[in-house]
C-alpha cells in the first residue's frame, strides 16, 4: 500500500508559497515532512441517503472514497483555470449549498458567466441527469468538464488564444502531488492523467455532496407518509407543506377556488428534484440582460437548502440570479404572466396564454416560506469531506 505525503503536506502549502504560474512549492513541503504521511484510510464518501430517497442517478454505483478524494483536490485547486484565478469551488461554496452568491459568477479575466450558478447539494438524488438549467450537459460527468473547457470561465476552451484541455492534463502531470494522487486514486503506479480522468474523479466528488438532516426529514421518519401532519413542524409549517404538495383546483377563468399552490407538480418531494417533464417557468430573459429572450430553461436545483443555516438564502435564484428573495419566488408563481413570444411555458402555470391564478394570500405566502426553510440541513455546510484541503 503506496503512502503519500499529501493530506498533511497540502494544509502547509500556503505556508510554503508559491512559484512561478501560481505553482506550489511542493517539494518544499515534502522535504519540510521527512516522512511519508498515509491516505490510507481515505474519508468515507458512500452516501447515507435515507430509505426514501429513492431516485438516484449515478451511473456506476456508489461513490469511490479514492476518487472523490482526488475529485476534492480538483475542485478547489485554481490551477485548473489558465491563470490559476478561478477553482470549481469559487463559483460553488459550500457555505452556500455549492452555489454562488454572486448573479451571475466571475470567471477567470472578469467576464461573467451566462447564468447564475446553480447550487450543487444532491445532484445525484433526481430522476433527471441532466446538468445545468438548459439541460446541455447529459450527465453529471459532462456538467464537471464544461466550466473548465469554457472560454469564460476557466480558459482550457481550445478557441482563441486560448490553449486545449490536454494542455490542462499536461500541466497537471507537472505537478508531483496529482501524478501520485492520480496513481493512489486509480489504483496502478503511471496513470494517464487525462480529460476522461479528471471527469470521473470531478464527479464522483461532486456527485457525493448530500444534505439529508433538515427538519423536514427529521419530521418524515416520524409519519406514515409526507402528506400526514409533521409532528415536528409548527402550524405554519404543516399549512406550508399542504400547499406545496396539493394541486390548486381552478374555475373557467383558471383562478384557484381552493385546494394548494401544486408546488410539488415539478418539485417533487422527498427529493424535491425537478420533474423530467417541466418546461419553461415564465422565467424568460437572459441572465444580466433584461432586454434578451431565453426560453431554454426548464431544470432546476433541488429545493433542499434554498435557505442557509443562518436564515438568508443561500444564493440568488433563477437562472437569471435576479430573485434576491424568496418572497419574489412566491409572487411569480402566484401569478405567471406569459409572454407571447414565449409558447414553452409549462402547462401547470398557463393556459395557453391565460395565466394560472393562484391568488395566494399573504399568510399561505408566509406558510410556503416556512416550508421550504424546513428542507435546510445543518452538516452539510461544515464537513470536512467537502471542505478545501488547501
Amino acid at each position: 500500500m503506496k503512502r503519500y505525503a499529501f493530506l498533511l503536506g497540502i494544509l502547509i502549502l500556503a505556508a510554503c508559497g508559491r512559484t512561478g504560474e501560481g505553482a506550489y512549492e511542493l517539494d518544499a513541503a515534502y522535504t519540510y515532512l521527512g516522512a511519508d504521511f498515509p491516505l490510507e484510510p481515505p474519508l468515507d464518501y458512500s452516501s447515507t441517503a435515507p430509505d426514501y430517497i429513492t431516485r438516484d442517478n449515478r451511473l456506476d454505483g456508489d461513490v469511490d472514497n479514492r476518487k472523490a478524494t482526488l475529485g476534492r483536490v480538483l475542485f478547489y485547486d485554481k490551477q485548473l483555470s489558465l491563470n490559476n484565478s478561478i477553482a470549481c469551488g469559487s463559483c460553488h461554496i459550500q457555505a452556500h449549498a455549492f452555489g454562488d452568491t454572486s448573479q451571475q459568477s466571475v470567471g477567470l479575466d472578469g467576464g461573467l458567466t451566462s447564468r447564475q450558478s446553480m447550487r450543487l447539494v444532491n445532484t445525484r438524488f433526481a430522476d433527471l441527469p441532466a446538468m445545468f438549467w438548459d439541460r446541455r450537459a447529459m450527465q453529471l460527468r459532462d456538467q464537471v468538464i464544461q466550466p473548465i473547457k469554457d472560454h469564460v470561465e476557466m480558459g482550457f476552451s481550445g478557441t482563441g488564444d486560448q490553449p486545449s484541455f490536454d494542455s490542462l492534463c499536461t500541466k497537471l502531470s507537472a505537478r508531483e502531488y496529482y501524478t501520485q494522487l492520480f496513481d493512489w486514486a486509480f489504483g496502478q503506479d503511471g496513470v494517464e492523467i487525462n480529460e476522461q480522468r479528471i471527469a470521473q474523479a470531478l464527479e464522483h466528488f461532486v456527485s457525493s455532496i448530500e444534505s439529508f438532516d433538515s427538519k423536514f426529514d427529521e419530521g418524515l421518519v416520524q409519519v406514515a407518509a409526507v402528506q400526514n401532519p409533521f409532528l415536528n413542524y409548527t402550524t405554519a409549517e404543516n399549512n406550508g407543506k399542504a400547499l406545496f404538495l396539493a394541486p390548486p383546483e381552478l374555475n373557467n377563468q383558471n383562478v384557484r377556488t381552493s385546494g394548494g399552490a401544486g408546488c410539488a407538480g415539478c418539485h417533487r418531494p422527498p427529493e424535491f428534484d425537478i420533474d423530467p417533464m417541466s418546461g419553461n417557468n415564465g422565467v424568460d430573459k437572459e441572465a444580466g440582460n433584461p432586454a434578451g429572450f431565453d426560453t431554454t430553461n426548464t431544470r432546476s436545483p433541488s429545493l433542499r437548502d434554498v435557505f442557509g443555516p443562518n436564515g438568508g438564502v443561500n444564493t440568488p435564484m433563477m437562472h437569471t440570479g435576479n430573485f434576491l428573495e424568496f418572497t419574489t419566488i412566491v409572487e411569480h408563481y402566484n401569478e405567471v404572466i406569459p409572454d407571447v413570444n414565449n409558447r414553452t411555458v409549462d402547462g401547470r402555470l398557463v393556459r395557453g396564454l391565460t395565466s394560472v391564478k393562484l391568488e395566494l394570500t399573504s399568510t399561505e405566502r408566509a406558510d410556503l416560506e416556512a416550508f421550504i426553510r424546513t428542507l435546510t440541513g445543518s452538516n452539510m455546510y461544515s464537513d470536512e469531506r467537502w471542505s478545501t484541503p488547501f
